[in-house]
């Protein structure tokens, strides 16, 4: 029937185009001439905000990194909201000589009400109105010690968002941790670059990112809080017009989940979240995109695209239709061969897309030639698992739930790692410097 063979007509095209445009950012990636940001005074002052939530075990490790940047530690000042803690981080922090704002909230969880909840209390007592910018951490992060000088620079050549090179503290742990690791280091890698060299707009991703003074304003503090509330900001700016830059020579490593259950938990809220984002800005992004002929809207349009929803609505109408004997079941079965050979396809592409980014980073991954073999191999069954994943989103209800940290004193990470060369650093990351 016509509405089926639209839908099919329609993830052909979309899938399609998905896949197109990764492989367009890859070849970019590759061989265009990285961005680089020039030499800017080390002058702007710079609030960080850090949400953290039981992390005393972590989160002295990533004030230490931004009490010893080569950026001026007198123009960076750490802001900490203690969100519903019931262990010492708080006095930890105050200890190190971080701003401490305490919050207890049992109703609205998560990480935008923390923020939200931070600024508010920095705009009611005008202490936000000295900074240039705003820096946003996870509290088991860890910083490059260039980090905010290269941000600076980007900064300063006009950028009011930046994102960061997010690389991994714990990838070589396990499948699990290296799954996630892999698939943040290809996105700054491929994506972030990529989108940079194309005038696009970057994705924001929850952590290492900054925006502006002016954007803080406009935004009156922080207004996000939707299950993926980086994804939300991302898209709001985007609608506003602006352009988010990515800086690869700043290099943040972030720990990733352990066990199965945990990467299942966090990615099941990710997944819902992207459906609740497509909900509250997909039309407008689409209006903007033909409208306007933004290519970002555009980008971000494909990225936010629900095909699980789509499959879904298809297979249910089909079912019914066949039941019904309007078309044959063998159609339906045919059909649901060809998005078998479509998913195997995905598999084996995420499988070299893995392998391609362990060769061109291996100077950003600490881990061995052996663990990286296993870990492209294992990487096609950590994507396989989005499938059930996205279809239990659309039917389940995800909450924000904390993920225990270790650190990386638990986690084994090469201390060279984290005192990367930044030349080398910008050079290996293949974007802006």
């Amino acid at each position: 029937m016509a509405i089926l063979d639209i839908l099919d007509l329609l993830l052909v095209i979309v899938g399609g185009a998905s896949v197109a445009y990764q492989g367009l950012c890859i070849l970019i990636s590759l061989f265009a001439k990285p961005i680089r940001f020039p030499d800017a005074p080390m002058d702007k002052h710079y609030a960080v905000l850090i949400s953290a939530r039981n992390e005393e075990g972590v989160v002295g490790n990533l004030i230490r990194d931004i009490q010893s940047q080569s950026y001026p530690s007198k123009l960076i000042d750490i802001w900490l909201v203690a969100d519903n803690c019931d262990d010492n981080t708080a006095q930890l922090a105050r200890d190190l000589g971080c701003h401490v704002v305490e919050r207890f909230n049992k109703e609205q969880v998560g990480k935008g009400y923390a923020l939200t909840y931070l600024l508010n209390s920095m705009i009611d007592t005008k202490a936000s109105d000295k900074y240039d910018a705003f820096f946003v951490f996870d509290a088991d992060n860890r910083l490059d010690k260039h980090y905010f000088e290269e941000m600076n620079k980007a900064y300063q050549s006009g950028f009011r968002i930046l994102t960061s090179y997010r690389n991994s503290v714990n990838l070589s742990e396990n499948w699990v941790s290296s799954g996630s690791a892999l698939w943040f280091i290809r996105e700054s890698r491929f994506l972030s670059a990529s989108r940079m060299w194309l005038g696009n707009s970057c994705h924001v991703g929850g952590t290492g990112f900054m925006f502006s003074q002016e954007i803080m304003r406009r935004n009156r503090g922080w207004k996000f809080h939707l299950l993926t509330e980086d994804l939300e900001f991302t898209m709001d700016s985007v609608l506003h017009g602006d352009r988010i830059g990515y800086v690869g020579s700043a290099i943040l490593y972030d720990e990733q989940p352990v066990t199965f259950a945990q990467s299942w938990r966090q990615r099941l809220r990710w997944s819902k979240g992207f459906l609740q984002v497509f909900r509250y800005y997909g039309p407008a992004l689409i209006r903007r995109a033909i409208q306007e002929r933004d290519f970002s809207a555009i980008d971000f349009t494909l990225l936010l695209c629900p095909f699980t929803v789509l499959a879904i609505v298809r297979i249910a109408l089909g079912t019914i239709f066949a039941a019904c004997g309007f078309i044959s079941w063998q159609s339906q079965m045919s059909a649901l061969f060809n998005w078998m050979l479509g998913v195997v396809s995905s598999l084996v592409f995420m499988m070299v897309l893995a392998e391609l980014t362990m060769v061109v980073e291996r100077k950003q991954i600490g881990a061995t030639n052996k663990e990286l073999f296993a870990y492209a191999l294992s990487f096609p069954i950590y994507m396989l698992s989005y499938v059930p994943i996205s279809f239990q989103a659309v039917f389940a209800k995800a909450q924000w739930k904390p993920i225990e940290h270790q650190g990386s004193a638990a986690t084994g990470v090469d201390p060279r790692i984290l005192e990367a060369d930044r030349e080398e650093a910008a050079e290996t990351s293949g974007s802006s410097n």
